[in-house]
């Protein structure tokens, strides 16, 4: 049997990526394949929040829904990030 560890473990190392500006990241779109910077995605702003879509395509790569209290963040439609150190 595979040994496993909780999400818990996973705590340092999202903590580097997301402090980082992330409209520099290169995304990959799960539908098309197409990779570019997620500053290059079309964003949709009339919505309850905001919707990236893909250049190439027009898939969703990410919805950001802000609540006030917390922030509701799905990446569903990327396939990969890819971010420089």
């Amino acid at each position: 049997m595979t040994h496993h560890l909780d999400g818990n473990v996973l705590a340092g190392a999202l903590s580097e990526v997301f402090t980082s500006d992330v409209t520099a990241a290169r995304g990959r779109c799960g539908g098309c394949g197409h990779m570019a910077a997620l500053a290059e995605a079309m964003v949709y702003t009339d919505a309850p929040g905001l919707v990236a879509r893909c250049a190439g395509c027009d898939q969703v790569l990410a919805t950001v829904v802000d609540t006030g209290d917390r922030v509701i963040l799905s990446l569903a439609g990327l396939s990969a990030v890819e971010l420089r150190r």
